[in-house]
């Protein structure tokens, strides 16, 4: 898993979303764009609520998000979606 969205309930009800990358794919992304002209050409990478990690896999992204929560770093990067 090296690109996957993510949504988060938190016990408090509220919502959050982001989307993961790792760095490779990343790379991945703005190599097919460099041939693709998208993004000036594949000379930046932007997304809203974008996290990017190291290492591929489900686990490896859970603990960074559980990391973020117990730092209270996780408002900083996941968006907060609105309550239905």
């Amino acid at each position: 898993m090296c690109n996957v969205d993510v949504f988060v309930n938190l016990k408090d009800g509220s919502r959050w979303s982001a989307t993961v990358f790792t760095v490779a794919e990343v790379e991945r992304l703005m190599e097919t764009w460099a041939g693709s002209g998208e993004a000036l050409g594949g000379r930046y990478f932007w997304v809203s609520d974008g996290l990017i990690v190291r290492d591929p896999g489900i686990d490896n992204m859970t603990h960074v998000i559980a990391g973020l929560i117990e730092t209270d770093e996780f408002s900083a990067v996941f968006q907060r979606l609105e309550n239905d």
